[in-house]
């Protein structure tokens, strides 16, 4: 591999920030908790997955598949097919005709897609016990959830869900958040929500300190980030809105460096990437130019479109899919839950065909790990590109031949075991997406890879861009925050 020439660090890092990632470093290296969960020899959290499983009795969702004319409170317009909620909140599932001209040709595609113009706020709380900071995380049922309940931020909640259009209960926790200047903010950024499913959908990530008493609520657990990273292997448990918020943690950015105590060379090229050590590939203004230069040569169309007459959908009272069977349906589902605002209600859902795949590939450059990032053009997106994985489809769409293959897709699937540091099946976003999943993988190489549409970047580089709206992907902030395991598990170290 080619060394890369050293590079001067920019800026001053906020003290709150510092104080904050210092304390990191103990939760990192803490199974311990205030709620009695485990000790180092219990990594397993056994006496936390036995609360997850007495939990099932009382906080769950049961959904089942209905027709989309049968939805109560949803109805669609006469003339153009959209599903809209009786009260005008919550989403529309509308019709999109898309066009994305640029470098490598014009492309052009119908679908329907996710309107949801609100932005909700997903927010985790911060406490410190004995020095060791711990993060207070929700069992939550979702009715799209593969597996019931999974680990989710400590609010998780659209305005219409907090300003209480169903007429359910308050949403716990929520005035640590929306009175901020009473606590300690660590991050607070508005991210994107998945593009190709959302239309200029935008969360309000927020991570609050707290130092007075919290009173925990059945569900509520406070977790240090070791217990999250153990839990962040298991297939499905840790959902969606979780990553996105914990990859917005200044642990990714500022990892003291006593981390690097009794650690093998991988996991100090992993601490000196996210320390910001200047051994960097690219310089990150010539980075900020690279994404820049890609949102200006292309240009994107998405106009409104008939959900009744998409060209190569198909529009019944039952679903709507595409003919080729490919892709993603919209599906009808009655909910009856437990430990929710509300018990029972409707609503209309994106059901994916297939499971996707999303990585990244990493590699050591002069001792200092980077990552291999596409930038991704979706409809949704709020400015044209986001960066994105690696590699990032659904490999059973590309069965057809009418889909270009990914490029460096074959580096993913063909990787040699021992070079594939991460590996686990992630669940979307159960409000929203049925059953639908991701493979998230991280694969490590050795050689130098090239291709004009990519950058290396190191975790530094890349965390300071999580700081600021619309740069990172979603699926790539999930795989920034899978990345940090590598460091804090015993699994990840071992590897």
């Amino acid at each position: 591999m080619g060394d890369a020439r050293p590079r001067r660090r920019t800026g001053r890092r906020a003290r709150s920030l510092v104080r904050h990632a210092g304390s990191l470093d103990v939760s990192a290296r803490t199974l311990g908790s205030p709620n009695g969960y485990g000790h180092y020899d219990t990594a397993r959290l056994t006496e936390f997955h036995t609360a997850l499983d007495a939990a099932r009795d009382s906080m769950y969702t049961r959904a089942e598949r209905i027709p989309l004319d049968q939805l109560a409170q949803w109805s669609a317009d006469p003339d153009s097919g959209n599903i809209r909620h009786a009260s005008g909140k919550f989403y529309t599932i509308q019709g999109v005709d898309v066009s994305v001209a640029g470098p490598a040709g014009t492309r052009q595609w119908h679908q329907p897609i996710i309107n949801q113009p609100e932005i909700g706020i997903l927010g985790i709380l911060v406490k410190q016990f004995d020095g060791v900071p711990h993060y207070l995380m929700q069992l939550k049922a979702e009715p799209g959830n593969i597996n019931g309940i999974q680990v989710s931020p400590t609010v998780q909640a659209t305005r219409s869900n907090y300003t209480r259009v169903h007429g359910g209960n308050p949403v716990p926790y929520l005035d640590y958040f929306r009175e901020r200047d009473r606590h300690r903010v660590i991050a607070d950024v508005r991210q994107s929500e998945q593009g190709s499913w959302f239309l200029l959908k935008r969360n309000r990530n927020v991570i609050i300190e707290v130092a007075g008493d919290v009173p925990v609520l059945d569900g509520f657990h406070w977790l240090t980030i070791q217990q999250i990273h153990e839990l962040l292997q298991v297939d499905d448990l840790v959902n969606m809105d979780a990553r996105s918020v914990l990859s917005c943690l200044p642990f990714l950015d500022l990892m003291p460096a006593t981390m690097a105590l009794d650690r093998d060379e991988r996991v100090l090229s992993l601490i000196r990437s996210w320390s910001g050590d200047r051994r960097s590939v690219h310089d990150t203004a010539d980075l900020l130019s690279w994404i820049t230069d890609v949102r200006t040569v292309t240009d994107i169309e998405v106009h409104d479109a008939p959900l009744n007459r998409l060209p190569q959908w198909r529009y019944g009272a039952d679903v709507i899919s595409h003919e080729t069977d490919r892709f993603f349906d919209v599906i009808g589902v009655r909910v009856e839950a437990g430990g929710r605002e509300v018990g029972r209600w409707d609503q209309p859902m994106v059901a994916a065909r297939h499971v996707g795949l999303a990585a990244f590939v990493v590699a050591r450059f002069d001792g200092v790990l980077h990552v291999l990032v596409g930038m991704r053009v979706e409809p949704g997106f709020a400015d044209v590109a986001e960066i994105a994985p690696t590699v990032q489809c659904t490999p059973a769409n590309l069965d057809h031949g009418d889909i270009a293959r990914p490029p460096f897709l074959d580096v993913v699937l063909d990787a040699p075991e021992d070079r594939v540091l991460y590996d686990t099946m992630l669940s979307e976003e159960g409000g929203r997406f049925f059953q639908t999943r991701n493979r998230y993988v991280i694969v490590e190489v050795d050689e130098q890879l090239e291709h004009p549409g990519f950058r290396w970047m190191t975790l530094h580089q890349l965390t300071e861009l999580v700081r600021h709206s619309h740069y990172v992907a979603m699926q790539a902030r999930t795989l920034l925050a899978c990345t940090a395991t590598l460091a804090t598990t015993r699994d990840g170290a071992a590897r």
